[in-house]
């Protein structure tokens, strides 16, 4: 079969390998319909992804159909269109036992640590498959994982209806975050510095929008709740967004941080301190897929227009650099199988 491989950083290609077989009584076997790319993705092409190892078949939003399973699979039946979870814990660590298992102290991610699923078949744990039994398009299941992030999100930061959120970045993990919010009765307001991201965003149910490449934050903040606002959520992740975030808090917010960047940000201590800000990293997602799935089947077509671009898998290339070089029209960029 053939799978995308990155073979260390600029380099990818299309390789030919075994497709897997069942070997345990629990694993499932998955014909691969359709990917996501991820910032991760790229970040793994270009070598900033300093979480992932080399050589990796990239890919960890991604679905597919059961066509084969283990002799003590229950749950999944052949046919079955599925989600899979790229979380992968060991089960008995105390980050697994104290129920955060995404944060497992031995944590293989499928597509980073572990091979992926951009490939034509894909070899699963029965427990890391999610069904779908209702969907406006095949494809539609990549979409889970990237909206258990923004779940996982308002989780971390227990967002509510009393809530007025700032969402820093209008990119796929964004919107997510801020479209659950919305389902929570949080007010939101989402920032970017491309005004074709502020209308998506604005179209899938930001109540507020700013250009931050023309418009100062911190002095429009006010205008829009007249209060500062309670959580802050950044997904720009650069070294600066961090100790922006702390400043637009308002006392005794929240603020939610994503990046996985290596390189030191400068925060000092009285912007937490002062204001008593909780400051928590959100990781991947803690096991809600099946409420995602719950959200996309209460709210039919919600994510109609996350996904701006799908490419042949075998066209991954392309597909990596109009992430790359057209940031203005892009949101999500799916592969098909």
């Amino acid at each position: 079969m053939k799978a995308v491989l990155v073979t260390k950083p600029f380099e990818i290609s299309i390789v030919d390998i075994p497709k897997p077989v069942i070997k345990e009584n629990t694993d499932v076997l998955i014909k691969v319909i359709a990917g996501g790319i991820c910032g991760s993705d790229v970040a793994i092409f270009n070598g900033t992804n300093s979480l992932a190892t080399y050589p990796r078949i990239i890919g960890h939003e991604f679905c597919g159909r059961v066509v084969e399973v283990g002799s003590d699979v229950t749950n999944v039946s052949i046919g079955d269109i599925v989600a899979v979870d790229p979380v992968n814990s060991c089960g008995k660590c105390d980050a697994c036992t104290g129920g955060h298992h995404n944060v497992c102290e031995f944590l293989e991610v499928s597509g980073v640590h572990r091979d992926g699923g951009f490939s034509e078949y894909y070899l699963s744990k029965e427990d890391n498959c999610h069904v779908l039994r209702f969907y406006n398009d095949e494809a539609e299941a990549a979409l889970v994982e990237p909206y258990s992030i923004g779940s996982e999100i308002n989780h971390q930061a227990r967002i509510n209806n009393k809530d007025f959120v700032v969402v820093m970045g209008s990119g796929p993990i964004g919107i997510t975050a801020m479209q659950i919010a919305k389902s929570r009765g949080a007010v939101v307001l989402m920032t970017d510095l491309l005004e074709s991201r502020l209308i998506r965003a604005k179209k899938m149910g930001a109540d507020f929008v700013l250009n931050v490449s023309q418009n100062n934050l911190a002095e429009n903040i006010l205008s829009y709740c007249q209060r500062k606002p309670s959580v802050i959520v950044d997904t720009v992740c650069s070294v600066s967004s961090p100790v922006e975030a702390m400043k637009l808090a308002a006392p005794a917010g929240r603020v939610v941080i994503l990046g996985t960047r290596k390189d030191p940000s400068e925060i000092p201590q009285v912007l937490f301190t002062m204001k008593e800000l909780e400051v928590i990293g959100s990781r991947l997602s803690n096991n809600r897929f099946p409420e995602v799935i719950n959200f996309f089947e209460e709210n039919k077509g919600i994510n109609s227009d996350l996904v701006t671009h799908s490419f042949n898998f075998e066209q991954v290339a392309d597909a990596i650099n109009t992430v790359i070089e057209h940031p203005e029209e892009v949101c999500k960029v799916q592969l098909k199988f």
